[in-house]
């Protein structure tokens, strides 16, 4: 056990040593707050051919299962919209996708939402907190006990089909029908379901959008704004609109294989699905006795500014993020030995996207 001398006993420059060695301890602990691991504790997710959760999804990995079917006479009649001619108007030229099932199952009551009030409820906003209850309870975290805590809620979506259909009969619109479909109230109702008081953010950035949700969680703990928070994405192909607009801009592949960094690549396949991930500061997670099952060492997130187009990739920028996360978590690129890319199967973004992943990492490995 040490003790501090009071200042009086100390000369002058004793003292100025003192008070630096003292800023300089509050700076590394600050740095290191700033930089500190996140561990992620629980998981949930649904996603296309039965994996209904992180246990069956890795088995569908693991079996090597095309989870890819024609889409759904449920959702729309692929008859009325398909036309393998990729100029016909209103049409798309694939028939493709990854569909969940059984999508308009959802018990309201038990989260405490009216029957009539559930009519007008987005499938993405039922799906997202049936999820989150999923992943807190994987975590060994009882959802209740999370009630007037300061966790954070950050979602990502996209999709707005819900509010499409629902919009096309102006006489049908009702009091629930504004929230019901609301972006902004996706990430709210998991807030107001578990009555968290912490930050509650629903964001779109396309293609990015969870991974930036997990970037924002991220540092709202190392703030310490936050002790723990969720962080998500949900997705659900609900009316062709999207897909029609994706073939316009001939970004779908047409027999719904996605065959990224192949010479053969000619589009992606559009999927629905939801992850959540329970996120806490590692030091708390280890305190707690949580079950770890992964860490977050760093995050980074940027645009690519005026490059070759609104819509296309640029490869400086991709290096520049890469490094920038890389940073941010302090690691070396040599020390990184596994990366899960984009691939969106591209002509155009694949080769910028290899070459950026080269740029940074093959400099720190060998040809082995």
């Amino acid at each position: 056990m040490t003790s501090e001398k009071p200042k009086e006993s100390l000369s002058p420059l004793q003292n100025a040593v003192f008070l630096l060695r003292k800023s300089q301890a509050k700076l590394a602990a600050y740095e290191g707050a700033r930089s500190e691991p996140i561990a992620i504790v629980g998981m949930g997710c649904r996603f296309p051919g039965g994996a209904s959760s992180p246990t069956r999804y890795w088995q569908l990995l693991r079996d090597g299962k095309d989870a890819i079917g024609e889409i759904p006479p449920e959702r729309w009649d692929v008859d009325d919209f398909y036309d393998p001619d990729r100029g016909a108007p209103g049409r798309m030229y694939t028939r493709w996708g990854g569909f969940i099932e059984q999508i308009d199952e959802f018990d309201a009551d038990f989260f405490g939402i009216s029957p009539r009030e559930a009519t007008r409820v987005d499938p993405q906003h039922r799906l997202l907190l049936e999820v989150a209850w999923e992943a807190l309870e994987d975590a060994g975290i009882p959802p209740e006990s999370l009630s007037q805590t300061g966790t954070g809620v950050y979602v990502g979506v996209i999709a707005n089909d819900y509010a499409l259909l629902q919009s096309r009969d102006l006489d049908d619109i009702d009091v629930f029908s504004g929230t019901g479909s609301s972006h902004a109230i996706l990430a709210n109702r998991v807030s107001y379901a578990l009555n968290l008081r912490g930050p509650s953010i629903t964001l779109d950035t396309a293609c990015s959008s969870s991974l930036v949700t997990v970037h924002l969680a991220c540092q709202s703990l190392r703030r310490q704004e936050t002790d723990m928070a969720l962080a998500a994405g949900v997705n659900l192909i609900l009316s062709p609109e999207m897909t029609v607009a994706l073939s316009k801009a001939h970004m779908m592949s047409p027999d719904g294989r996605c065959k990224a960094f192949d010479a053969s690549a000619d589009g992606y396949v559009r999927g629905e699905g939801c992850g959540v991930v329970v996120l806490k500061r590692l030091s708390d997670a280890r305190r707690d006795g949580d079950r770890i099952l992964a860490a977050v060492r760093g995050t980074a997130v940027n645009h690519d500014g005026r490059s070759n187009g609104l819509s296309a990739p640029n490869g400086p920028a991709q290096e520049e993020v890469i490094r920038a996360a890389l940073a941010d978590g302090h690691v070396a690129p040599g020390e990184v030995g596994y990366i899960e890319t984009h691939g969106t199967g591209t002509r155009l973004g694949d080769p910028i996207e290899m070459d950026a992943l080269a740029n940074v990492f093959a400099p720190g490995h060998t040809a082995d």
